[in-house]
C-alpha cells in the first residue's frame, strides 16, 4: 500500500521501519532535516521535508493518492489537522495519535466530524498493557486474541522450578488443560518449539491457551502469586495519569512519586484516593522511606531510560514482588534481559503494533486473508489470525498430515465459535479462524502461505 507518516520521532520511525520493511510504499513528512536524512540512508522510503499540515506539502508528499495517512507529529492539534486535511484531499483512511488526556473525550463526541479512522494513544495503551500485568502479576506479557477467547503470555521459566529440563511433550501429558508453547526465548535467540524441545532455567516460554485455562497453567508452573494491592508509580507523567485511573478504579492503593511539583499538584487535584509525593524518584532513600520495601508493585515511568533500568534493579534487588519499567530504546533488551528484568513496557513498541493491526485489516480488504497480528518477542515474532475459504489447502485433513513450512505452529482453531488448541489430528474447515505463529521475517497473506507444497 501506498503511506504517507507525517512524524518521524520515535513512534514515527519505528512505525516506518515496520512498514517498510513489509514491502509497503512509504513517504515520509517532518520538518527536521536531518531525521529524515536519516530515514533515507536507513530505510527504503521517500521522504518531503515540510509541515504535515500545510496543503502544498501533504500533495508533494502523494497524499491525495496515499491509501493511508499516519499523523504521529508531537503535537495532537497538529496530527487532528493533518489528518483532517488529508481527508478533504481524497486520502480515505487516516490515524492519528492523539497523547492528551483532555482531549480523550472530545475525540469520541467529534469523531464523525474528525473523520479518523483510528486514534493511537501511546501512554493509554501502555497504561493498559501495565495494568493488565498488575491484575495477572504472575505474567510478563499478556495479549488477547481471537477476539479475546484465548491468550498468549510471556512466562518466565525458573532455574530448579518445574518446568526446567522438562520437555514440551511432557508438559502437554501433565497438564489438565490443552494449552500450547509456540515460542521460546533463550539467550537472546527465538525458537518455534516442536513437542521434543527441552525447556531450560532463564527461558521465557510463550503460550497460548484458552482464557479460562490460564489460571491452571500458573498454578502448575509454581508461578501464582499473591494479588497486588498496593502500587508504587515513580514519575507523575501521562502514563501515570492513566494507570492512577484505571488502578483506583479497580480498588488498588496508589502512590506517585514525582520531583516535579506542578505535575504533582496537577494530578493530586485531577484524581481522588491516590497519594502524590513531591520527591526525587530516582533517589533510593526517598524510595525506601516511602515503603518500597512493603509494596506489591514498582512501576517506573520516569523520562529516561538509565534511571528506569538502575531503579528495577535495585526493587528487583530487594524483592519487590512485581516490578515493572518503561523504556523508549529498544536497544537496551540485552542489558534487561541481564538484569533480570522481565516486565518491560515500550509505548512507542505497543503503538506500532496497534497500527500495524489496522495495516493489515486495510490489507484484507485487499485480497489478504489477516485478521489480526500480535507480535511478540521483541517483534522477532508473528502470531497471525486467518480465515479459511473455499480456496484454502489441506481442509479437513488433519494437522499431522499436513506440510508446514519450517519453524512455524498452527496454535489456535476457532470453528463456530468455539476455540480449541490443536493437537496432530485437529483438523480445520471453511469459515474456521486459524491462529498461526511464525518468525517476522516472514511475510505470509493467505492461509495457503504457509504450506510448504499444495496437495
Amino acid at each position: 500500500m501506498n503511506i504517507v507518516v507525517i512524524g518521524n520521532g520515535k513512534v514515527g520511525y519505528t512505525l516506518t521501519e515496520v512498514l517498510s520493511r513489509e514491502g509497503h510504499d512509504i513517504t515520509v513528512v517532518d520538518t527536521r532535516k536531518e531525521v529524515l536524512f536519516y530515514s533515507e540512508e536507513h530505510l527504503d522510503v521517500m521522504t518531503v521535508q515540510g509541515n504535515g499540515a500545510d496543503v502544498d506539502v501533504q500533495r508533494q508528499a502523494g497524499v491525495p493518492e496515499a491509501d493511508l495517512v499516519i499523523a504521529v507529529t508531537a503535537k495532537d492539534e497538529v496530527n487532528l489537522l493533518c489528518c483532517m486535511l488529508a481527508r478533504k484531499l481524497g486520502c480515505i483512511h487516516t490515524i492519528a495519535r492523539i497523547r492528551s488526556p483532555e482531549y480523550s473525550e472530545a475525540y469520541y463526541l467529534l469523531r464523525d466530524e474528525l473523520g479518523l479512522s483510528m486514534v493511537v494513544n501511546p501512554e493509554r495503551t501502555a497504561a493498559r498493557e501495565i495494568f493488565g500485568l498488575i491484575r495477572y502479576p504472575s505474567l510478563l506479557k499478556r495479549e488477547l486474541i481471537s477476539k479475546g477467547r484465548a491468550e498468549i503470555v510471556e512466562l518466565p521459566v525458573r532455574v530448579g522450578g518445574k518446568l526446567d529440563g522438562l520437555r514440551l511433550m511432557e508438559l502437554y501429558n501433565m497438564l489438565k488443560v490443552r494449552v500450547l508453547v509456540c515460542a521460546v526465548e533463550r539467550g537472546g535467540e527465538v525458537y518455534i518449539p516442536d513437542g521434543s524441545f527441552t525447556l531450560k532455567g532463564n527461558d521465557h516460554i510463550y503460550v497460548t491457551a484458552p482464557s479460562d485455562c490460564l489460571l491452571s497453567l500458573i498454578r502448575f508452573t509454581g508461578l501464582e502469586t499473591a494479588k497486588i494491592r498496593n502500587v508504587m508509580i515513580l514519575g507523575a507523567s501521562r502514563i501515570g495519569i492513566y494507570l492512577c485511573q484505571m488502578l483506583t478504579k479497580a480498588g488498588i492503593h496508589v502512590k506517585v512519586i514525582d520531583i516535579d511539583r506542578p505535575h504533582c499538584e496537577k494530578l493530586s487535584e485531577a484524581l481522588d484516593g491516590v497519594t502524590v509525593v513531591n520527591e526525587d524518584a530516582s533517589s533510593f532513600s526517598v524510595l525506601l522511606n516511602e515503603g518500597l520495601e512493603e509494596t506489591d508493585a514498582v512501576v517506573s515511568l520516569l523520562n529516561f531510560d538509565e534511571q528506569n533500568i538502575v531503579i528495577s534493579m535495585y526493587a528487583n534487588s530487594i524483592r519487590v514482588p512485581k516490578v515493572i519499567t518503561k523504556i523508549n530504546r529498544t536497544e537496551y533488551s540485552d542489558i534487561l534481559r541481564a538484569s533480570n528484568i522481565e516486565c518491560v513496557i515500550t509505548p512507542k513498541v505497543l503503538s506500532t503494533n496497534d497500527i500495524l493491526r489496522y495495516v493489515r485489516a486495510m490489507e484484507n480488504r485487499q485480497g489478504s486473508q489477516v485478521l489480526g497480528l500480535h507480535r511478540m518477542v521483541e517483534n522477532k515474532v508473528d502470531a497471525m489470525e486467518f480465515r479459511a475459504d473455499a480456496s484454502t489447502w489441506y481442509l479437513g485433513i488433519p494437522l499431522k498430515d499436513i506440510p508446514l513450512k519450517k519453524d512455524l505452529l498452527i496454535a489456535v482453531i476457532s470453528h463456530n465459535g468455539v476455540l480449541s488448541i490443536p493437537g496432530g489430528d485437529s483438523v480445520f474447515n471453511e469459515g474456521d479462524t486459524i491462529g498461526v505463529v511464525a518468525r517476522a521475517d516472514r511475510i505470509f497473506i493467505t492461509l495457503n502461505d504457509i504450506f510448504s507444497r499444495q496437495p
